[in-house]
Parts: structure tokens; sequence; C-alpha cells
């Protein structure tokens, strides 16, 4: 079968996909560069151990409506993994068998597992963007002060994770009161949850350290026309800034933090870094970030990161 192709519902009643299939699902999903990221990985699996020979990741466009009959579908054809991307990551929480406390907490799954009784889930989302911190700006969120914009499912991943990593102070601002009192809910219900405070982005939280992270997980920076989501102009200069958002690859929040002198990176590397262990999560293995790196950065068109 073609990796390159993006496959839809009716594929899978008619096509056969041998071996061991993975898959990402989301709507819209044509311009996902996962199928490019994990089949490097996969192939550079392959040369150290022959059990990945007939390993295959594919791109499914599956449709809102149509994701609860797809799902036993792909159970049925034995897909090993999915991942699952915009808008089926909720939805999922109510298909599958098995929930990892994590993903629990996070209220959503991007990596389905295959298992005797259904598929089981579980959220890299958190982990992806731990790892690009460290990776790019070196910004452990262990101790840090952590400055969340958003509270949408992304921004849920990543508050649940400042927290299980033990950041010292966490602060989420989102335009939607009410969004941002259920995701502090969920914060403040965890072991450390005292140390959360929501804010309105309006009115940004004074006296901040000297060091930091500032994190946008909101959709402002996917158009040129958005404003940007946050003054950066009020960050203390000891500072990063981090924007899920890689395409485009500098939004107005992350040229405004370089103009300004401060460390900064957008979300490619969380992109890579949860790939990496969706696939340690179905293959048992160690997963070479670099190569999901550079498998990335060819299929956007971009230098090589790392």
């Amino acid at each position: 079968m073609d990796t390159h192709f993006t496959y839809t519902l009716a594929d899978l009643g008619t096509a056969e996909f041998p071996g061991t299939p993975l898959a990402v699902i989301g709507h819209p999903i044509r311009h996902s560069v996962s199928p490019a990221m994990h089949n490097a990985a996969i192939a550079r699996l392959r040369g150290r151990d022959s059990r990945f020979n007939d390993w295959a990741y594919y791109r499914f466009d599956i449709a809102p409506e149509d994701f609860a009959e797809a799902v036993p579908l792909f159970y049925k054809s034995n897909f090993l993994g999915l991942n699952l991307t915009i808008p089926h990551k909720v939805q999922a929480m109510d298909l599958i068998y098995g929930v990892s406390p994590d993903a629990e907490r996070m209220g959503a799954v991007n990596t389905l597992v295959w298992g005797e009784h259904g598929y089981d889930g579980f959220n890299t989302d958190g982990y992806g963007l731990k790892k690009a911190l460290i990776a790019e700006l070196d910004a452990p969120l262990k101790g840090a002060t952590v400055l969340l914009l958003g509270s949408g499912g992304a921004a849920r991943a990543a508050a649940v994770q400042c927290m299980l990593e033990g950041c010292a102070k966490l602060y989420v601002g989102n335009r939607s009161v009410e969004r941002l009192e259920q995701l502090m809910a969920v914060v403040r219900a965890m072991p450390g949850g005292a140390r959360a405070e929501a804010f309105a982005l309006a009115e940004p939280p004074a006296d901040l350290p000297e060091r930091g992270i500032l994190v946008n997980a909101t959709s402002l920076g996917l158009k040129e026309s958005d404003p940007t989501p946050f003054d950066v102009n009020r960050l203390p200069m000891g500072w990063v800034v981090y924007d899920m958002i890689y395409n485009p690859e500098a939004t107005r929040l992350l040229q405004e933090a370089r103009a300004r002198g401060l460390a900064a990176a957008n979300g490619l590397s969380m992109l890579v870094h949860q790939g990496v262990r969706s696939l340690e999560i179905w293959s048992h293995a160690e997963v070479d970030a670099h190569t999901m790196m550079r498998a990335a950065c060819h299929a956007l068109d971009l230098p090589p990161r790392y």
C-alpha cells in the first residue's frame, strides 16, 4: 500500500493493509507530516530488527461523524496503533477500552494501541512538550514558572504535564472563562494543584520571576492576520517562549519574542517528540528523534533543526 496516499473510511472496507499497519487519523489530514516522520523512524528500526520489516504508517481522513464507525474497522483490520489529531482526540475517549491515568486527566487521547479487548488510549502531547522545551530551549518544566496560554486540548495536556513534572508555579490564561475554569478544576485536583492560578489574558500576572517559560497553546498565530496572544514586553529577559504552532514557521509571537532578544521555538519539536513516544509505545523499542526531525523538516521543506 502507498504510505503517501490519503485514505478514507471507504478504504477500510475495500483495501488490504498487510503486515503491521499504523495510521494517523484526522480531518483534514492531507498535509500531515506524521507519515514521513514515522516511516523514516520505522526504516531505521528495520535496519536493526527484522520484526519491523512489515511495519508501515498510513494517513486517513475521517470526518467526525464517521469516527465512531471507523474505530472498530481499524481494530478489525489489525491496525496496531493509531495517532489521533484534530478533531478526534476527545471523541475517542468514549470509543476505546482503556485509558492511561495521564490521558484521563487530560481528557483526550492521541495514541491508541491494539489490545485484546479493544484499543487502549494514551496521550503523548505533554511528553512531547516536555522533551521539546529541553531540546530547543534548555528549559525543563521541573521547578519552572510557566505561563500557559489557552484552555483547549493542547493546553490541558500541557497543564497536566506541568503539574506532573513539578513546576514551581503555573499561570493559565484564556479568553473563555468557562473553559478556563474547566481546565483549572482538573489541575487543582492534582497533587500540588495549589501552585496553579488562572488569569485573564488582558491582565497577566505581575511580578513575574526573572526566569520562566511562556507556552502558547492557542490557535492565535495560524493566520497572518491574527493578533499576538501575549505582549512579550511584559516578560523579564530571562524568559523563553514556546509556540505550539509550527506552520507558519514563525508566528507573530515568535517574531516579537526574538526581536526582543528572548529565546523562542515553534511547535515542530513537540510534534516530533510526541511522535517518538507514540512509536516507542507501539514498538517497545528506542526511537531516534533526530531521524523523525529530519524527515519532518524535509516534508515541510525546512532546513534541518537537529
